[in-house]
């Protein structure tokens, strides 16, 4: 259940990217002001999703998941039947409040009810539930527009999630409040603030080069429309894969481990695609190692965070991916800086110095982590 909650909570945002020229044409818009669809959801979820951690922690999971998906249902009928783009604009800030309450929770509930033993498993599990949305969902909902229209898509989406807020309901009847798993670790925000960090350069690594992936195929290796999707579809099926594999390793040797190796291993990867970028097919290799190492890193850091703060989990993952969408931000805004004034070809290695910064504050943590203990 978890699984396709998030597939309907990615899906609902990777969609919007490929209907904005249609939204466009209809709206009589520039793209960059259609564009405002994303820009507004990202910022509505950032803002607000730290408050629905805090508030899920001490009030309960369940109702802040129901509630997120009947939101989550009136945004999208919003966005279906929207006659100006400023109740649009509107609709999508609303999907931002309920995304917000629905995907952090999902994962603090899961980090609640996991077996300690297979709490890297279950995460993985549910995290490639959100990244099938990337190559699954979206192409699903673009196919639907090309034959009913853009805005069937936002009507199937209000659809699903008006079924699954009413089986969200009744399958999270029996989670406790609160998690009765004793303290290991102090979460004060500080602290926690200081940890989701690691995931905001993580996400400025990743995101200053995804965004521009397109555009660079095009220019650079003078890709086809078909030759950039396959890429991107490489891309997805690794990020997949890699969250799937990083349960199993996780659980087998520890989320701080594998949260630290895939890091020094993603700086690697990246600057081996810097430099064998312009190799035609030979792309897609590395494409797929990057999504596939790095989303494996991203996975087991949510896994580290679900063992390091259980009293805390619903504030922790909050920041967490408040922290992610931030990164995303800063990301997109450090590529377009790089691409304008150095080119595409520099891009990789700033996004392996980015990586590589995340993994000295990711060791950082740990020798303080220790101290703690040892304290």
């Amino acid at each position: 259940m978890s699984w396709i909650t998030l597939f309907l909570m990615g899906t609902d945002l990777f969609v919007v990217s490929p209907l904005l020229p249609f939204i466009s044409k209809e709206f009589v818009l520039s793209p960059a002001l259609a564009g405002w669809m994303v820009t507004v959801f990202a910022v509505t979820y950032a803002l607000s999703a730290p408050f629905f951690g805090w508030i899920s922690d001490k009030k309960g999971r369940r109702k802040f998941v129901t509630f997120g998906l009947l939101l989550f249902v009136l945004a999208n009928i919003l966005t279906a039947y929207a006659p100006s783009f400023l109740l649009l604009i509107v609709s999508r800030i609303l999907v931002g409040f309920s995304a917000a309450s629905i995907t952090p929770t999902i994962y603090a509930i899961i980090g609640d009810i996991a077996p300690p033993s297979r709490r890297g498993t279950w995460l993985s599990i549910v995290i490639s539930g959100h990244l099938t949305a990337l190559w699954a969902g979206a192409p699903f909902g673009t196919l639907l527009e090309h034959f009913f229209g853009w805005r069937s898509v936002f009507v199937v989406l209000a659809i699903l999630g008006a079924i699954l807020s009413a089986i969200n309901f009744k399958t999270w009847a029996s989670i406790p409040n609160k998690s009765k798993t004793k303290i290991t670790r102090q979460g004060n925000s500080s602290r926690i603030l200081g940890s989701v960090s690691v995931t905001a350069i993580w996400a400025i690594s990743m995101y200053s080069l995804y965004v521009y992936l397109g555009s660079a195929l095009y220019s650079e290796n003078h890709f086809s429309s078909s030759k950039i999707a396959e890429a991107v579809i490489f891309y997805g099926v690794g990020a997949v894969l890699g969250s799937l594999l990083s349960g199993k390793l996780t659980d087998h040797f520890g989320e701080t481990k594998i949260s630290k190796v895939t890091l020094i291993l993603l700086t690697f990867i990246l600057i081996c695609l810097g430099i064998f970028f312009s190799y035609g097919e030979l792309v897609y290799v590395f494409l797929f190692l990057w999504a596939l190492v790095g989303y494996a890193g991203f996975t087991s850091y949510q896994a580290r965070l679900a063992m390091e703060y259980p009293l805390k989990r619903g504030i922790a993952m909050a920041w967490n991916n408040t922290a992610l969408y931030i990164g995303i931000t800063i990301g997109s805004m450090i590529g377009g800086f790089v691409i304008s004034n150095g080119g595409f070809h520099l891009l990789p290695f700033v996004s392996s110095a980015a990586v590589f910064i995340s993994f000295l504050i990711s060791l950082q943590k740990t020798k303080k982590s220790k101290k703690a203990s040892a304290f």
